[in-house]
């Protein structure tokens, strides 16, 4: 896979794709958000892949929107650009990331702005340098957050907190994140790969299915009822009961090893 707005790198089964417009901060201009689509879905669609990092070039994991890009701006004959370029742009990829049947880890390296801090919060795991930080900034541009920031955010920290968040448009550090959830790990800004990779590689050392279904249930959990979620739970395990996975497992377990998962 080839792109001008994106790197992508495979190491056995651990795939990193990373936002490549260092000059600016990685913002995605319509170049990097169709090629953000396409290399999701190719990298969803690679079954040789079991864990995903989502990071940066340089100096940050993504300044959001690039308000240089005039692409398409100048069609003042379309009332309905902006929603558009919403819903058919952004969404296809954020929407992917939250259902790809593999987990998806976001090492954030420094600013992620706007549709940026987006695809972080889109991601299953996150983990941040100590300089990284989150940022709504649209207020400041008099706009509201998007990218389904305000699904994200409700959902993570509650409505009066992802309020302030939005109206202030202030800076989340890397430490501030961690006491509120919306990441898992704080490392150093010079362990954050190595980091984020040795966690992809226990990942990935894992049952496929076990992370697939539990995140397909965990994310469905988030809008289901208990007694739903409790159904899709029992229908998960009934469907990998006796599967290849489960069979090696229970046989490593009395035979004191690791198991060896396909």
């Amino acid at each position: 896979m080839n792109y001008e707005t994106l790197s992508i790198d495979q190491a056995n089964s651990i795939a990193t794709l990373s936002f490549n417009r260092p000059d600016k901060l990685n913002a995605f201009d319509s170049k990097m958000v169709i090629e953000t689509q396409d290399a999701i879905k190719a990298i969803s669609d690679d079954n040789s892949i079991k864990v995903v990092i989502i990071t940066g070039t340089g100096k940050g994991f993504s300044a959001g929107a690039d308000l240089s890009d005039p692409t398409g701006m100048d069609d003042l004959s379309n009332d309905r650009l902006v929603y558009e370029g919403l819903v058919e742009g952004y969404m296809p990829s954020l929407v992917a990331i939250m259902n790809m049947p593999k987990p998806v880890i976001a090492a954030v390296n420094g600013p992620a702005a706007g549709i940026g801090s987006a695809f972080a919060l889109a991601c299953d795991l996150m983990v941040m340098s100590e300089s990284a930080y989150l940022k709504q900034a649209f207020v400041h541009i008099a706009l509201i957050p998007d990218g389904g920031l305000n699904w994200f955010l409700t959902r993570s920290v509650g409505y009066k907190l992802a309020y302030e968040m939005a109206i202030e448009g202030n800076n989340i550090s890397a430490a501030r994140c961690l006491e509120l959830g919306l990441t898992n790990k704080v490392v150093s800004d010079d362990e954050l790969m190595s980091s984020t990779m040795a966690w992809a590689e226990s990942l990935a050392r894992k049952s496929s299915q076990s992370l697939r279904e539990t995140k397909n249930v965990m994310r469905a959990a988030m809008t289901a009822s208990y007694e739903d979620t409790f159904k899709l739970e029992a229908e998960a395990n009934n469907s990998l009961h006796g599967s290849e996975d489960s069979l090696e497992a229970i046989k490593a377990f009395f035979e004191k090893r690791e198991p060896n998962f396909k």
